[in-house]
């Protein structure tokens, strides 16, 4: 059985965990059972359960020396969103190692994290050690849809597997970002609130070449043009506010919290952790309507990408509400909150010193995430969730046009470095 870290990774690269959405998915079984199985191997008795055919979940226990401490949640998917072969330079499920890079569809979203966090425990079975606290472990099916075969059933359905959690951590932090002579670490520690929005307007159908004032998409592209000219302000939340405060000292850039934009733009390459995180978005991305070009449709329908900052959610509906007028209705296609954890805690502060034990010059800072993970589903038991997988990086290799995109790749000495810092983390 793998232990490297190196190799169990390229293993999990290989097999095709495709979700396609709306419950469409070469499903995440197969996976599940290599997880479940190299647990058993190392000493942790682990169990996958499936809410759908071949939706593998599993959940496993390591008890810690200290039993009564807090317990630590670390969870990661084991879905991928699809590949198209033709625009990859190598096949993206063979797990191939070339030039320093381990490739394949999830390098980096997510079963880099899920190897680390075996490799870990592989190491504490060899050499006989055990955390301080308990640790539980869930590698997931579904977080590239919706989560109802995956994290959202576990808490909906397990909830009390997860009992006495009261911090987790999973994707989306604790990677170096190059900036200058700088090494910045974003610990994820917020993320935007995902509502996307499904506008619908109805009106009288008819011959195209025909005045009628009831027409279904005129209205339509009135709403959207009066959502369009929303103003979005500036909300520095907690995580924002210190993401910039950090990186502007770390940079000896000038901060001038009175106008945040300008203060960005001066945080160079940095300005892309934070830049879509300091107020709420409104983007439509889909339009449908009519099937001839001579027929006025009956009805018109759009979706919005709605992304949302802790504390200005009913705000902003409200004011989508007013935009949308008589004519057009809105309905949620997915309703999640945004999510914060603490920022001054002993949780970030371990995470932070995990790091600087692998790189004394690594400056680490919260930040919040403009999409969204699993966070939103954990969270609703009451369980602060941090974006913690850490991996180093090397100069010119663009990080964040990993996930999702073509060619994903991971580093090699990235992930070893990631799987030294959450030995330490998961230990402390």
């Amino acid at each position: 059985m793998a232990e490297d870290v190196v190799d169990l990774c390229a293993a999990l690269l290989r097999f095709d965990t495709t979700n396609h959405g709306g419950g469409k998915s070469a499903g995440e079984r197969e996976a599940a059972e290599f997880v479940a199985a190299h647990l058993d191997a190392v000493g942790v008795p682990a169990t996958v359960l499936e809410p759908a055919p071949r939706r593998g979940n599993v959940l496993a226990r390591v008890p810690g020396t200290e039993p009564d401490l807090p317990a630590l949640l670390v969870q990661a998917h084991l879905d991928v969103v699809p590949a198209d072969p033709a625009e990859w330079s190598v096949p993206p499920f063979a797990g191939i190692e070339r030039d320093g890079y381990l490739w394949g569809r999830g390098a980096v979203d997510m079963k880099d994290m899920v190897a680390m966090v075996l490799a870990v425990l592989g190491a504490w079975s060899r050499e006989g050690r055990r955390p301080r606290r308990d640790i539980v472990l869930a590698f997931v099916a579904d977080e590239e849809d919706r989560g109802e075969f995956g994290a959202h059933w576990l808490v909906d359905h397990h909830a009390d597997f997860f009992a006495g959690c009261t911090t987790a951590i999973s994707e989306s932090g604790g990677y170096s970002y190059p900036v200058g002579d700088h090494r910045i670490y974003p610990i994820g520690t917020a993320e935007r609130g995902t509502s996307h929005l499904r506008l619908t307007a109805t009106g009288r159908a008819g011959h195209g070449s025909r005045r009628n004032d009831d027409n279904a998409v005129v209205k339509l592209l009135g709403a959207l043009a009066r959502i369009a000219a929303i103003p979005h302000p500036v909300r520095l939340t907690p995580t924002a506010r210190a993401f910039i405060e950090q990186v502007g000292a770390a940079l000896d850039v000038p901060v001038d919290l009175a106008d945040v934009d300008g203060t960005v733009a001066r945080l160079g390459p940095a300005a892309r952790l934070v830049e879509n995180t300091v107020r709420n978005s409104t983007t439509p991305t889909v339009l449908k309507a009519g099937y001839k070009v001579n027929v006025i449709p009956g009805s018109a329908s759009a979706e919005i990408d709605v992304r949302t900052l802790p504390g200005t959610v009913d705000e902003l509906m409200a004011s989508i509400d007013i935009a949308l007028g008589a004519d057009v209705r809105r309905e949620f296609i997915a309703d999640e909150p945004p999510v914060q954890a603490p920022i001054d805690s002993p949780w970030f502060d371990a995470m932070a010193a995990a790091l600087r034990a692998e790189d004394p010059d690594a400056v680490v800072v919260p930040y919040c995430m403009g999409g969204g993970t699993d966070a939103k589903a954990f969270s609703r038991l009451g369980i602060d969730c941090y974006g913690f997988s850490p991996l180093a990086l090397p100069p010119g290799y663009d990080y964040r046009a990993m996930p999702h995109g073509v060619d994903e790749r991971v580093p090699v000495e990235g992930l070893r470095f990631g799987a030294r810092v959450l030995d330490r983390f998961m230990s402390s």
